[in-house]
């Protein structure tokens, strides 16, 4: 089934998509002792989200970015938000590096908060996500903003992935091969990806992505 609005003055219907039972329990038990929110269903994985989305009615989807082997957060956020009807996606992780926040973004998530956040703000988030707005935690509203405001010209998302698979030690042919580019186009962006961080080596992109939080330690 797909989403549809919730009868006025009841309850909120959360989907918890998390890898980690003892996550999903601590959200639920904290979701149950209120009103106007109950979790209706939960998923360890993204392709086992999809499928709970076929048989419950939900009104936000709460997911995690990073679950194992399963069906990433990012690839299930893109496939929910396709969908007529979809439920808008809250990403919930621990992770707030520009190559995470933009890929959920870019894949269609409504909001992006914090596994650290206060209880009250994350419900709230959840009310904001349930009524089509953006809901982001306030430092990942500040990369944004700072991606926004800086006077050297921002990565793009085929740049910070390109950064996320160097850090990895991918070579510019094995860069090309799994981006399905050419080696030329490759270092192209290398090129332009030096000039923007300011170095003139790989080794040198990797270092100053990671100290900015560009991509995050793998």
């Amino acid at each position: 089934m797909t989403a549809m609005s919730h009868e006025a003055g009841g309850r909120l219907r959360i989907l918890l998509v998390d890898d980690h039972p003892v996550v999903r329990r601590g959200l639920r038990a904290m979701f149950d002792e209120r009103e106007d929110m109950e979790v209706v269903a939960e998923a360890a994985d993204g392709q086992e989200a999809l499928a709970t989305l076929d048989a419950a009615t939900v009104d936000v989807v709460l997911m995690d970015l990073r679950m194992g082997h399963g069906m990433d957060g990012v690839t299930a956020t893109r496939t929910i938000s396709e969908r007529p009807d979809a439920p808008p996606v809250l990403v919930l992780t621990t992770y707030d590096s520009d190559a995470d926040i933009l890929a959920a973004v870019e894949a269609g998530a409504t909001g992006y908060m914090l596994k650290d956040a206060p209880p009250e703000q994350l419900c709230q988030a959840v009310a904001a996500a349930a009524r089509g707005e953006t809901a982001l935690a306030p430092n990942v509203a500040a990369r944004l903003m700072g991606r926004l405001r800086s006077p050297q010209p921002a990565l793009s998302a085929r740049e910070i992935e390109i950064l996320g698979l160097l850090a990895r030690g991918l070579s510019n042919r094995a860069l090309s091969r799994e981006l399905f580019i050419s080696e030329a186009t490759v270092k192209t962006h290398l090129v332009h990806i030096y000039d923007k961080l300011g170095v003139d080596n790989r080794t040198a992109a990797i270092s100053a992505a990671l100290e900015r939080g560009i991509i995050r330690p793998r």
